[in-house]
């Protein structure tokens, strides 16, 4: 089994490029995904995110209210840290188990962690390899207002409270550009999926060796 981290900044493409590696074969496990399933009301996290952050954060259903919440944090490293103290354990548990559960089904699996810290939180030397997805800072900008109906002071001030994207290329085995048409992403993509079944390959031949 190969493990791979899919990382990026925020609305820098992640999901499209993930989506394509699934077509191609891929196992996807996406981390806010997981998120989203742990803080459902009555859940010991959405308990703790209650007594962390206040009654402010819940809609009328007792479900979180993300928008409200993504305010707290991103305003204050502070909050933002708390936040992943509370989360990043439970959410990287439940990955740790769903990748040993495609590997036990599929022991030559490419499973591809879709997540947005991965490098913040030091997940990326538990990594075989790492695909970094860039995009510009307007095309996040504009991203973020189209999907979440952000406005640009907001918006900017959230791409800008995450990690450079310099600093994550860094770190990248592979990196995919967001920044033309869908049709180089999904070619990119397709390159980076054939590259990683011949280190599968390679990895499961050392391994039996």
């Amino acid at each position: 089994m190969l493990i791979v981290g899919l990382t990026g900044g925020v609305a820098s493409g992640k999901t499209a490029v993930s989506r394509i590696l699934k077509e191609e074969g891929a196992y996807i496990i996406n981390a806010d995904q997981i998120a989203r399933e742990l803080v459902r009301p009555h859940t010991p996290a959405w308990s703790e995110l209650i007594r962390a952050f206040g009654q402010e954060i819940l809609q009328e259903d007792g479900s979180i209210q993300r928008k409200k919440l993504a305010d707290k944090v991103f305003a204050d490293p502070k909050q933002r840290k708390l936040l992943n103290q509370i989360l990043h354990p439970r959410i990287k548990e439940e990955m740790d188990r769903r990748a040993k559960e495609i590997g036990g089904k599929d022991p030559e699996a490419i499973v591809v962690i879709d997540a947005p810290l991965i490098i913040e939180l030091g997940d990326h030397r538990e990594m075989d390899k790492l695909i970094v997805v860039t995009s510009t800072q307007p095309q996040q900008i504009g991203r973020l207002k189209d999907r979440d109906g952000t406005n640009p002071e907001e918006a900017l001030r959230i791409v800008s409270s995450q990690m450079p994207l310099t600093e994550k290329l860094k770190f990248a085995d592979y990196i995919i550009r967001n920044e033309g048409s869908l049709e180089e992403t999904k070619n990119r993509a397709r390159e980076v999926y054939q590259e990683l079944k011949k280190v599968a390959l390679q990895k499961k031949k050392t391994l039996s060796a």
